[in-house]
């Protein structure tokens, strides 16, 4: 009988033993999908503030961002490195949609970069004038989105 006892206890100790590594593999679960929120966040802080600089430093584009929104004429040339800047715009933004609806960026962060999305379309029609180019390039729940921010102008 203290054989079996014996097993009993054992065999009591290597369940808790393994609803203890249960406990610790979810508890290590959650931490790690902080850590991914936390790094999806950084990356999109830099990915951003590595488009603004890279514009703001860019007399030229500057120049023919304000051109163009003025509705001047510009070259193919010129047509065609602002619409690889606007592509490279939206592309950003569709990652970061992306990334809110797959849960690693949280609500207060993305309604805020929404609102700052819209504010640039307000006031930048040649963004929506190519937005209404090449819209089915995009997802389709990353096209609704921006389509419920044109509020002034629609494709």
């Amino acid at each position: 009988m203290n054989v079996d006892r014996l097993n009993q206890f054992l065999q009591i100790g290597a369940n808790i033993g393994v609803l203890l590594s249960i406990a610790f593999l979810a508890f290590e679960l959650g931490q790690n999908r902080d850590m991914i929120r936390a790094q999806t966040r950084h990356d999109l802080a830099s990915g951003i503030t590595d488009l603004l600089i890279a514009e703001a430093s860019d007399d030229a584009l500057l120049d023919l961002i304000v051109r163009s929104d003025q509705s001047l004429e510009i070259s193919a040339v010129e047509r065609l490195k602002l619409d690889l800047f606007r592509n490279a715009r939206f592309r950003y933004w569709e990652g970061m949609h992306y990334q809110y609806r797959t849960g690693l960026y949280d609500e207060v962060e993305f309604s805020t970069q929404i609102e700052a999305i819209g504010s640039t379309l307000a006031v930048a029609r040649s963004m929506v004038e190519y937005w209404c180019r090449t819209r089915n390039r995009y997802s389709p729940e990353f096209a609704e989105e921006i389509d419920s921010l044109l509020t002034t102008y629609s494709c």
